[in-house]
């Protein structure tokens, strides 16, 4: 079964009920389904085939959805860009991913032909097109970071989203009575793979942010009234800064409150409870794996852990390093053959986190084995920065470590050996515009030489302290 049959589930099942609100207008399944059917025309008007790829450059709007089903129906493999990204991360994404064209609501860097989403309107037949696909189809190639520093793109197929969304919905008690606040970024599998799959299979009531602004936060909340909402630790730091009456009333519709993306401190995670009424759910997955572990809905959501393997997922710790198997994994790396094989022992996906596994079989995350950062959700690995800093003609070596941060977890800083005296805001200025904004270090420190062992590897946990 691929995609589309699956969320038949509610484009039939449930045609003529409201599914999705997004900036003040509602569409009923029916309408969404035939929007993408309309789109698929238009793709498919415009030469594209299954297996070709294309890139989208988009905030949260009801044109990335026509765009991502469309995709599904036709089996074109749909390949999300982050908005943050700047002209270098870009132009890697395209080369690698070598897209048949890319849409954005802007002038985007490259060769590759653009599509404006604003010329994207068509009264073409929104009779579904018949394709032949099934659950192992390609859907989406997702880019990661490795800890070369290389991008890579995880295929996520058919059966990869499908066996996601199924599980959750079944784990976490998703219905089509839920009312389900959505206001991740759809590039992101956190809402591509599990916001936008476990709505479309459950038939809840959708309502879609552009973006989370903690300024308009509690009168979403107040207004739509959800039952379900999944955030980052960002995200809830900020909603602890809600009135304690607002919190209150938040805390008496509100059914489930997820998190994930970002280990969640568990200070946040009590105040959290003590101040809205409800124990945060928080689970582990990954670009490549989708959902892997989950705290119980029913049952204790023990705080500093990610909980329980979810049906179907293997785990197992080998020297530290936890390591999967199911249905959830991806099929491996686009156009990767050395990265895929590293990637599996007999089978098992390695996935870099270190973790220690209870009597009880709840599970802890340690860290990554690598040097990865996680700041508001968004991985950042230092040595794609570094690799960008040691270009500049001041900069004669660079490392890149997180450091704790109140707010987004982690934020990056640079220690820096100097060929010649740098300027550290035009040093900053000058990532701003190559870096996504999450990536850019928020200190450069001068360091006489970086810490090394005798077979020359730089030991990053000798650098001195930092202090803002």
């Amino acid at each position: 079964m691929n995609l589309t049959q699956l969320f038949d589930l509610s484009f039939l099942g449930r045609r003529d009920e409201v599914a999705l609100e997004f900036s003040g207008a509602e569409y009923t399944f029916g309408e969404i389904d035939e929007r993408s059917n309309r789109m698929a025309a238009l793709l498919v008007a415009r030469g594209l085939q299954t297996g070709d790829r294309l890139c989208v450059y988009l905030s949260n709007c009801l044109e990335l959805i026509d765009i991502y089903l469309a995709c599904v129906k036709l089996g074109v493999i749909f390949v999300p860009i982050n908005i943050l990204y700047r002209e270098r991360e870009i132009l890697h994404i395209l080369a690698d991913s070598e897209p048949k064209a890319v849409v954005a609501a802007e002038e985007m860097p490259g060769t590759v032909p653009l599509w404006r989403v604003d010329e994207l309107h068509t009264q073409a037949s929104a009779v579904r097109p018949q394709v032949a696909l099934d659950g192992d189809t390609p859907a989406a190639l997702v880019y990661t970071s490795g800890t070369t520093g290389t991008s890579k793109g995880a295929i996520l197929t058919h059966n990869n989203f499908a066996v996601n969304a199924l599980n959750l919905n079944t784990c976490w008690g998703i219905s089509a009575s839920d009312r389900f606040l959505l206001a991740l970024p759809l590039f992101h599998v956190h809402a591509l793979g599990n916001g936008l799959h476990c709505w479309l299979t459950s038939g809840c009531r959708v309502r879609l942010l552009e973006r989370f602004e903690h300024q308009k936060a509690a009168n979403e909340f107040l207004e739509f009234r959800p039952t379900l909402f999944f955030g980052v630790p960002t995200v809830y730091v900020r909603l602890l800064q809600f009135p304690e009456e607002v919190a209150r009333r938040v805390g008496g519709f509100m059914r489930l409150f997820v998190s994930g993306s970002a280990p969640l401190p568990i200070q946040v995670f009590e105040e959290f409870k003590a101040k809205f009424g409800h124990t945060i759910l928080e689970r582990y997955g990954m670009t490549e794996t989708l959902m892997n572990i989950s705290n119980p809905y029913f049952g204790e959501r023990r705080p500093g852990t990610v909980g329980l393997p979810l049906p179907g997922v293997s785990a197992r710790i080998v020297s530290g390093e936890i390591q999967l198997r199911g249905p959830n994994v991806c099929a491996g790396y686009w156009r990767r053959e050395d990265a895929t094989k590293a990637a599996f022992d007999d089978g098992w996906f390695r996935t870099g986190d270190m973790a220690e596994c209870s009597a009880d079989g709840y599970y802890t995350l340690l860290g990554r084995k690598s040097d990865l950062i996680i700041s508001g959700g968004f991985n950042i690995y230092p040595r794609e920065i570094e690799e960008f800093l040691q270009e500049q003609d001041e900069v004669s070596e660079a490392a890149v470590v997180g450091v704790p941060d109140n707010l987004r977890g982690e934020i990056p800083i640079a220690y820096i050996v100097q060929r010649s005296p740098f300027d550290a805001a035009d040093l900053e200025n000058r990532c701003r515009q190559k870096l996504a904004s999450f990536k850019v270090p928020r200190a450069f420190i001068p360091v006489d030489k970086l810490p090394r062992t005798a077979l020359g590897k730089i030991q990053k946990h000798l650098l001195p302290p930092w202090k803002p």
